[in-house]
């Protein structure tokens, strides 16, 4: 068994020892509260009365009190449920998010590809449909390693 099969697991343990029964409100954290937020906070516990423990910043702590409301509704925003009722915020040092990857450019298309997503495109009446589809098409077909058929 490969050791990234087991990491989930094991990792949901550790966040649940620590109060977390989704290691979502860490891993997604940036997601849920803004990257302004998330650059600041850090999530550190969650008690099982709807209480979240945040790291944050000395020079943020003010701003995040303010905005706990609006925290707490992104929260049940993601999450789809009312998981998190108060923060509680500790100041402290919040290490920096770690870099995330750029986005890769989808390569060009080949001649033999734009003319079958034109073909597929034809009966499109509406045009900003018709738009929206083309990217959307040359965004899948860039990002394919090898064009279809060919390996």
């Amino acid at each position: 068994m490969r050791a990234g099969a087991l990491l989930p697991s094991a990792a949901g343990k550790l966040y649940r020892r620590h109060g977390f029964a989704n290691a979502e409100v860490l891993t997604e954290w940036p997601r849920v509260v803004g990257e302004r937020l998330a650059e600041a906070t850090v999530p550190e516990k969650l008690t099982r009365d709807g209480t979240l423990t945040v790291k944050v910043t000395p020079a943020f702590a003010l701003e995040l009190q303010h905005l706990e409301p609006q925290v707490l509704d992104r929260i049940a925003t993601y999450f789809g449920h009312q998981a998190v009722k108060r923060l509680r915020l500790v100041q402290g040092h919040v290490p920096p998010p770690a870099p995330q990857p750029r986005p890769r450019r989808p390569r060009d298309l080949e001649a033999a590809e734009v003319q079958a997503l034109e073909g597929r495109l034809a009966s499109v009446d509406d045009d900003d449909m018709k738009q929206a589809l083309d990217r959307l098409g040359r965004a899948i077909l860039g990002s394919q390693t090898h064009p279809q058929g060919k390996a």
